[in-house]
């Protein structure tokens, strides 16, 4: 049977699948580039797609599934701070939950905030080998507004669930499917594509009667107060120095909380609840806006995005004082190693030992492990020859601030 699609919206369309042997899939391929965030038309595609599936008597499963580098990499970012067309989001993943035929999400690039949200509430989930997920609402002073807090402690376990959220990090789907995030790792160039493996696996699914597992039916997660009275505040007096004065990782808690003593749909109002103060939050508006500067500083308007760039290997910073060491580290941060070059031993010496003293503190307050700490020392190669520079790709002039100091050292 020939394949056939369906477009529902601009970026959403549904296509016929046949395995033979198995039976009728449809792939709901979402393609809105860069990274397939959930904009309103997207939204709208997905609505419209649940009842195409359900009234299609041929099709027995349906896989989300995405076009170009990345499943749905989160909410769109140009929706932030103005009114949210319909249909809502919730309401969306409420659909697909009910539907009457399993979905199962095929995560490809990374699935973050409101697409790992959008995968959980399908029946299943699978992801290629090289996929990350996570949750990282908290790095925008915002919690994970779209059932997130509820169903990752369902689906991870509560303990998980708190670190996951309350850090924003991310997980390989190894990890994933470890945790049982995930149903199943699909091994692209073997199954013929990620949407076949996907496809089969639902098509298998449905063979093997695994009917229409539904995450908020989970109940095992709430065990762990039996297990510990004590685990939230525990983990909160954990991470009090990694998290002091920031507001989100506490109510991300608070939210977490409820998933494990109220019902789901009660859990779902606290969380929109307290998603909606985080929101309107000074703090969180300040977190948002360094991250929309941030994006913005790298994009320079009159350099073309195809202008060739260099390899930086290594990294020299001539002064190591307060601003070098400060350069220094935020390169050693990134991985690169950095040739520190100075006027005398001594100054070189006071001013690898300032770096040392400012990583361990930070370390003191649980920004960084003591291995973290040796680990980016070790990147750090200091001198007094300006010669080494010459084995470097990027030198940053970072000396006193003296005019003629400056014009000798470029001179």
């Amino acid at each position: 049977m020939e394949n056939k699609a369906m477009q529902l919206s601009q970026s959403v369309a549904v296509e016929r699948r046949e395995e033979p042997g198995r039976g009728v899939a449809g792939a709901i391929w979402i393609d809105n580039p860069p990274v397939n965030a959930l904009s309103q038309h997207v939204r709208e595609g997905l609505a419209a797609a649940v009842p195409a599936v359900a009234d299609d008597s041929e099709m027995q499963a349906a896989v989300l599934v995405c076009h170009g580098r990345t499943f749905i990499a989160g909410a769109d970012i140009r929706e932030f701070g103005k009114p949210r067309l319909p249909p809502d989001t919730n309401e969306v993943r409420r659909m697909i939950e009910k539907s009457p035929k399993p979905f199962v999400a095929a995560i490809h690039g990374t699935a973050l905030g409101g697409g790992l949200e959008m995968a959980m509430a399908c029946h299943f989930r699978v992801a290629d080998r090289n996929a990350r997920l996570g949750l990282p609402e908290v790095k925008l002073g915002i919690l994970p507004g779209g059932g997130g807090t509820q169903r990752l402690p369902r689906l991870v376990g509560v303990p998980r669930a708190l670190e996951m959220i309350t850090s924003g990090e991310h997980i390989t789907a190894t990890e994933a499917l470890d945790l049982g995030l995930i149903d199943a790792v699909v091994d692209s160039e073997e199954e013929g594509g990620l949407d076949a493996g996907a496809i089969r696996f639902a098509l298998r699914a449905v063979a093997e009667g695994r009917g229409l597992p539904r995450v908020r039916d989970i109940e095992s997660h709430r065990d762990v107060l039996r297990e510990n009275r004590t685990i939230f505040s525990d983990f909160r007096r954990r991470i009090a120095r990694r998290t002091r004065g920031f507001n989100a990782p506490e109510v991300c808690i608070q939210c977490i909380e409820a998933a494990v003593e109220l019902p789901f749909d009660e859990g779902l109002a606290r969380e929109a609840e307290l998603s909606r103060t985080l929101h309107a939050d000074p703090q969180s508006r300040a977190q948002r806006y360094y991250f929309f500067a941030e994006r913005a500083a790298r994009k320079i308007p009159d350099i073309p995005a195809d202008t060739p760039v260099r390899d930086i290997r290594r990294v020299g910073v001539l002064g190591a004082g307060t601003m070098g060491g400060g350069i220094s580290m935020a390169f050693a941060n990134a991985g690169f190693p950095v040739s520190l070059i100075e006027q005398s031993r001594e100054a070189l010496d006071r001013g690898l030992a300032t770096v040392r003293s400012n990583y361990e503190r930070s370390a003191a307050r649980g920004r960084f492990t003591a291995d973290e700490v040796e680990e980016r020392m070790a990147l750090l190669c200091g001198g007094t020859d300006q010669e080494a520079l010459a084995e470097c790709d990027l030198v940053v002039e970072a000396v006193f601030e003296d005019m003629e100091l400056k014009k000798r050292v470029f001179g």
